[in-house]
């Protein structure tokens, strides 16, 4: 089958890579102790990347201890847990695929019970609607991030990214999205900020900035990605406020502090509602590497892929049903259907 979705192509910060087709970050709950990456782990990020995957982008990987709000997932702070994605890296690199590590702190979605017992951080003292899944509890209630606070987290995520090169990974991913901590910067419904940090769209984008110009000066902009989901499912269609100027402001604010690549992601949402939407605002005043989708078909993303709306596509569920998907969709073969039974295994 021709297409421009499943061919080889260069990237001048990538160097080659066998498709466009990019696996999304997902949500597993593998790990092993002390959060650690393991040889399942390995198993299922390199069978993706044998069969075609251009380039992977890992679960969400805890950039600290006080950062997380999950059960079972993994870290990426301490030279233990740096040690154990190596078997990851290697594995994915014996079939000449790329891996990013996508970098994540939760802020308010978490719990005393994950943060070794300290409150969660947050832009405002505001606690999430709803139970938290992990705990089956309320969640936490956050504590407002004081000044001190930001110059930690930003060192949280640049030594997270320094594990991960040390990790051999090919660059990381800065989580910026879906309400987790950076979004909560964002979103003016949770901040409720007066400092440099709120009120404005310039002080609602002032957190993600810093972080990512410390990251690239720390690991090199060929090596940084972030994510963003500024329409998505949340109860309804949820967009950022401002969308638009939010959008113009962050941009310009990421060109210039060097980031080159970066992920509208909408999760498990109407693509053409959420971020597809985001993406035809983006494309003409983002030139750099692009990546979205998520829920589109083979057909769709390709036609993605062809307008340059694109440069690669994300595939989520497709990928957890088909690790092979690339052979199946060059075959013309039928797609294994997801079931979320295979949430409960890691194949």
């Amino acid at each position: 089958m021709n297409s421009n979705l499943l061919a080889s192509f260069q990237d001048s910060r990538l160097g080659t890579l066998r498709s466009r087709i990019a696996m999304a970050a997902m949500t597993r709950g593998f790990c092993g102790p002390n959060h650690t990456a393991t040889a399942l782990m390995a198993d299922y990020y390199s069978s993706r990347a044998a069969n075609g995957v251009g380039l992977i982008i890992t679960e969400g990987t805890v950039v600290h201890s006080t950062a997380d709000g999950y059960n079972n997932v993994p870290h990426i702070e301490t030279e233990e847990q740096t040690e154990s994605w190596k078997q990851v890296t290697s594995r994915v690199r014996q079939h000449q695929g790329k891996i990013f590590s996508q970098l994540w702190h939760c802020g308010r979605i978490s719990h005393e019970d994950f943060t070794g017992g300290v409150a969660p951080i947050s832009s405002s003292a505001i606690t999430a609607e709803g139970i938290n899944r992990q705990n089956s509890k309320p969640y936490g209630k956050p504590r407002a991030m004081e000044t001190a606070d930001f110059q930690d987290v930003t060192q949280q995520f640049v030594r997270a990214a320094q594990n991960a090169m040390e990790a051999g990974f090919d660059g990381v991913q800065l989580h910026f999205g879906h309400g987790y901590l950076i979004d909560q910067f964002f979103d003016t419904r949770i901040n409720q900020r007066t400092d440099g940090y709120g009120g404005s769209i310039v002080g609602r984008c002032r957190f993600a900035l810093e972080i990512t110009k410390q990251v690239i000066a720390a690991i090199g902009a060929d090596k940084v990605m972030a994510r963003i989901s500024p329409s998505r499912e949340m109860g309804g269609l949820y967009d950022w406020p401002d969308l638009e100027e939010m959008l113009a402001h962050l941009l310009a604010g990421l060109d210039r502090v060097g980031l080159r690549m970066l992920d509208i992601s909408c999760a498990n949402a109407d693509y053409y509602k959420t971020s597809g939407r985001v993406i035809r605002n983006i494309r003409p005043i983002w030139p750099h590497f692009l990546i979205g989708g998520a829920s589109l078909t083979f057909e769709q993303g390709d036609e993605e892929i062809q307008s340059g709306l694109l440069d690669m596509v994300t595939f989520g569920r497709a990928l957890i049903a088909n690790p092979d998907l690339h052979a199946k969709l060059l075959k013309g073969q039928e797609l294994v259907q997801f079931d979320r039974e295979m949430l409960t295994k890691l194949d």
